[in-house]
């Protein structure tokens, strides 16, 4: 289950956030801070899962009290304030919720916390079955076997995948191999990584997802012929 605690310089909003979590069942609101020196001094002592943190605050803004964080839990941030959503997505929350806070908004937002508080508890397993990436100021959870392949849009990733629609998120092709398990996945050339079981045929300088054709880089080339027998 996942502990977490909420900071807001509000008590109306703590109450809220408060009788929310009471009805929850993936979720335990451990403690409640107006401050956030007091909020900084329990979270150096104690394990929490995921913080509640408003962004208007008197003291400093949620956004720096994240930033200043050495340890960051997974965040949620809660304000009336919709301009912050980009900054938000930059220091990778969970999710962003415009108060007043609506309940089925705010069950959504801890299913998705649920999700990657599992997938982060099960990281390390062979038997890994999603994939989470940000896009469009969310974290977006996909089937690991929905994926096709990863292309490279100049500081985005495209993720295509079976019968939806690509999804573009900011990353790395490196970063993106690191999340990837590596006998599940292979970088074939600069611009592409691929699935391993759905390669259907090998040519001297591509290889082929069913139809779709994808070329081989020649610094990858001998790795993967070494390595990988498909």
């Amino acid at each position: 289950m996942i502990h977490a605690i909420a900071l807001d310089d509000e008590p109306l909003a703590l109450k809220v956030i408060e009788s929310f979590c009471a009805s929850n069942e993936r979720i335990v609101l451990v403690k409640t801070f107006t401050k956030p020196s007091e909020a900084r001094e329990f979270l150096a002592t104690n394990e929490v899962h995921l913080i509640f943190c408003d962004i208007q605050m008197p003291s400093i803004t949620g956004i720096n009290f994240i930033r200043e964080l050495t340890a960051k839990p997974m965040i949620i941030f809660t304000t009336a304030f919709s301009e912050y959503a980009a900054v938000s997505y930059e220091l990778n929350a969970i999710d962003y919720l415009l108060k007043p806070i609506n309940k089925d908004r705010f069950d959504q937002a801890i299913s998705k916390a649920n999700d990657y508080y599992l997938h982060l508890q099960s990281k390390e397993d062979s038997g890994q079955q999603f994939l989470f990436v940000r896009a469009e100021y969310s974290l977006v959870k996909i089937a690991l076997s929905e994926i096709l392949y990863f292309e490279t849009m100049d500081d985005y990733i495209k993720i295509h995948l079976k019968d939806k629609k690509p999804i573009l998120t900011l990353l790395s092709m490196k970063k993106m191999l690191e999340r990837l398990t590596k006998n599940q996945f292979v970088r074939v050339h600069r611009s592409y990584i691929v699935p391993i079981e759905k390669i259907s045929s090998v040519r001297s300088k591509s290889l082929f997802l069913g139809t779709q054709e994808i070329p081989i880089g020649e610094s990858y080339k001998k790795d993967f012929f070494d390595n990988y027998r498909v």
